[in-house]
C-alpha cells in the first residue's frame, strides 16, 4: 500500500508503561473517534503494515492503545512516532457539500472572473471556519506566494466540483 491509498488519523507518542501502551495523538474532530475506523494501517521503516488495537481507555487529557501481541515496553518502543492511517473506504460516507480535506489537496481555485489564484496546498481548523491555504502558481501582480480564503460555502466558496478538480471563489486576486 502507498501513501496515496491511505488516509493519516493520527501518529503513536511515547510509551505509556511496562505492559505496552502507547499514547495516541488522534487528528480526528473528536479525539476518541480514530479508534471507530479499523483497520489500522501503521508506518514503520517506510512500510504500512496492517495492526490491531487490543484495547484502548482515556489518560489523563489524552489517549492510550493497547496493541495486540504487543505485551511489553520494548516491543511498544518500536511504533513511538508511527503513523497511524486506513483506507478511504474505512470513513463514513460524506453528505452533500461536505468534504474530506485530503480531497481539496491540489484543487485549483479559480475566482468567478476565471482567474486562477493557485492550488489548495493545506486546510486549517480555525474554530470558527475552516481555512484554505491557496500556494500561488503565477508570478504576475496578483500573484501572491500564499492566500488564505475563508472555507464559507455560499459567501466564499461557491462550488467544489471534485470531478473537474477546482474550487470556485468569490474572492478578489488584489486581496
Amino acid at each position: 500500500m502507498s501513501d496515496k491509498d491511505l488516509v493519516v488519523l493520527g501518529k503513536f507518542g511515547a510509551v505509556y508503561g511496562i505492559n505496552g501502551w502507547l499514547k495516541v495523538v488522534a487528528y480526528t474532530d473528536i479525539p476518541e473517534g480514530i479508534f471507530d475506523y479499523t483497520p489500522w494501517q501503521i508506518k514503520l521503516q517506510g512500510n504500512w503494515l496492517p495492526l490491531q488495537v487490543a484495547s484502548w481507555k482515556r489518560h489523563s487529557n489524552g489517549l492510550i492503545a493497547k496493541l495486540d501481541g504487543v505485551n511489553d515496553r520494548d516491543l511498544a518502543q518500536r511504533y513511538v512516532n508511527a503513523e497511524i492511517a486506513v483506507t478511504p473506504q474505512a470513513l463514513p460516507s460524506l453528505e452533500e457539500g461536505d468534504y474530506y480535506w485530503k480531497d481539496l489537496m491540489g484543487l485549483a481555485v479559480i475566482n468567478q472572473t476565471g482567474y486562477h489564484l493557485g492550488e489548495v496546498s493545506d486546510m486549517m481548523e480555525t474554530g470558527s471556519n475552516d481555512v484554505i491555504v491557496v500556494k500561488a502558481n503565477r508570478t504576475d501582480a496578483f500573484g501572491k506566494k500564499e492566500r488564505l480564503l475563508p472555507f464559507l460555502t455560499e459567501t466564499v466558496v461557491k462550488s467544489v466540483n471534485l470531478a473537474e478538480k477546482q474550487i470556485i471563489v468569490d474572492w478578489d486576486p488584489a486581496f
